[in-house]
């Protein structure tokens, strides 16, 4: 453990953190599991509820610092392109 106090804070800070970006990151990932699962059954209602549900996680993910803005535009389009193709 650190000796100065402001360090031993920094390292229970960033246990913290690192803690709920984990936890966010898997709930990100979770969710576009979910929707690769329902496009894969071709059930067009289930993937549309998960593609919205994805593109969301994407987004706040996003926003909290989790991945870099255009590797979420990446997924979202490859999401959009694999949800599309359900309607042919």
């Amino acid at each position: 453990m650190a000796n100065i106090k402001s360090s031993a804070k920094r390292v229970l800070v960033a246990r913290v953190r690192t803690a709920r970006n984990k936890a966010d990151k898997s709930a990100l990932k979770t969710s576009i599991k979910k929707f690769e699962a329902a496009a894969a059954e071709s059930d067009k209602a289930a993937a549309e509820v998960a593609y919205k549900a994805a593109v969301k996680s994407v987004d706040r993910a996003v926003s909290k610092g989790l991945i870099h803005k255009n590797n979420a535009a990446r997924k979202k389009s490859h999401m959009a392109a694999k949800f599309n193709a359900l309607a042919e």
